[in-house]
Formats: C-alpha cells, structure tokens, sequence
C-alpha cells in the first residue's frame, strides 16, 4: 500500500517537473531585429495590452496567460488591388496604389490594443481602407481637366492626405504610387490629339521640303539664265571664228551646196 502511493506521488512528481520544465521552456521568447514586441494579457483583471514596450531580445512570460506578438517596425512595401474612383464631374479613374510605411517606433501596444489583429491583416483591411479614402477625398475636389493638367500636385496632395491619417493610427507613409489610369474615353482623345497634331507636323515638314526644292530650281534656273546671258553677250563672231581655227582639222568645211571655210554666223 505504502509502495503504490509512494509510486504515485513519484509520478505526480515526475508530471509536475515535466509540465513546469515544458513551461518554462515555452515561457522565453527572442524579438527579432526590426520588431518591437508586446506583452498581452490573456486572463484576468488586466486582461489587455502593458503599457510596456519590450526591447528587442529575450523576453520571460507566461505562456498559459500570456502572449507576445512582434510588431516590425521595418519599411514595408504593400501593392493593393486596383480600385475605380469617380472624379468631381463623374469621370470614373482606375487606382492602382503601392504604399511604403512603417510602423511608428513605440506605438506597436496602441496599434494592437485598438485593432486587435497583426499587421498582416491590418495592412490588408485597414491601411487599404485609409489610401482609398484618401484617393476618394481627393478625386471628388477634383475635374477631369484638373486630374490631368495637375496630376503631380493632385497625388502630392493624396499623399499627404495618406501620410495625416495613417500617422494617427500610429504608423508613417515613406511613399506613394497611385498607379493612376486615365478614363478610356480621355485616353482614345488623347491617342486622337498626338495623331493629329503628328500629321500636322508631318505635313509641316512636307512643306518644308517642298519650299526648299522649289527653291533650289528657282536658284537653278536662275543661274542657269544669268550662265545664257553671260554667255549670249561673249559669243562674238571672232570669238566663234577664233575657236574654229584652233579646232580646225585642215579640212575645208561643206556649208550647204558650196565649200565655204567661215560661216556667217550673224
């Protein structure tokens, strides 16, 4: 009798110094480089986030009433879904997002306590939501014409608008994309206006190299008449007479009917 309950207590011994070693191994936990970690309370009156932002390394807790989540406050690159918002006049505008942020350094327990989720999924759902807010804001102050003539300061200003929002919620935007695309039909009279305005220049240049050839047989010719008339005016009849003699080959030259050796050439 004295054996079995000494076996006994032996093994509920042995049990206890398991569970409490299998305890005690799962109750330390390492924060990566790049995270910040908090501590949450699982059960009980302080059930909830600490107030306590811990440190990056080794981290004791209790695994049956607490839990230790890391927050990375690296930058991180997310490419959301394109979207169709409506600009002030009703034109319809596809958004094509890509931010860059990171969470702000000591806000990771805040971000938490209010969300509840990990930063995976509130990257998904609720830093989605805030950058097609802020594109939506935006578009609806804004005409077709605006977008289009001033697209630079109209995604500064989505920026900015992004950047407000998300630094109240505990994070930063380093950077914006919006990936905007232009309304098919803004985009065929577009495509139209650079054909017209390339056949204009086309022609514009065809022009041009007419004039110039038209030019250039103006230039022709009229040397060509001046080259005639310079010509016309030191063609004497010596001077004819002068050249037969030094071409003449000894020979009487045959004028008509009757040898003849100079012709009249006035």
């Amino acid at each position: 009798m004295n054996n079995a309950r000494q076996l006994m207590t032996w093994s509920l011994s042995f049990i206890l110094i398991l569970v409490l070693s299998i305890s005690a191994m799962k109750s330390c936990t390492r924060i990566d480089a790049g995270h910040e970690g908090i501590l949450v309370k699982l059960y009980g009156t302080d059930k909830g986030v600490q107030d306590v932002n811990l440190v990056t390394g080794r981290v004791w807790y209790n695994p049956f009433t607490e839990e230790v989540f890391q927050f990375p406050t690296f930058v991180q690159t997310v490419d959301y879904p394109a979207f169709t918002v409506n600009a002030k006049d009703g034109s319809v505008f596809t958004v094509d997002p890509t931010i860059s942020f990171r969470v702000t350094p000591g806000e990771s327990p805040r971000i938490f306590a209010k969300y509840r989720k990990d930063i995976e999924l509130i990257t998904k759902t609720t830093l989605f939501n805030y950058t097609r807010d802020a594109f939506r804001i935006q578009f609806n102050q804004y005409s077709t014409d605006s977008i289009i003539s001033n697209r630079q300061s109209f995604e500064d200003k989505v920026q900015i608008a992004l950047d407000n929002a998300l630094r109240k919620e505990g994070f930063e935007l380093e950077q914006m994309t919006s990936g905007l695309q232009y309304p098919e039909v803004i985009v065929q009279a577009v495509n139209l206006k650079n054909k017209a305005v390339q056949q204009a220049m086309q022609v514009e240049n065809e022009l041009k190299v007419a004039e110039a050839q038209a030019r250039k047989k103006i230039v022709e010719a009229e040397a060509e008449a001046r080259a005639n008339e310079l010509r016309q005016r030191t063609l004497t009849p010596l001077l004819i007479q002068q050249q037969f003699i030094e071409k003449w080959d000894g020979k009487t030259p045959l004028y008509g009917n009757s040898p003849t050796f100079f012709k009249n050439v006035q």
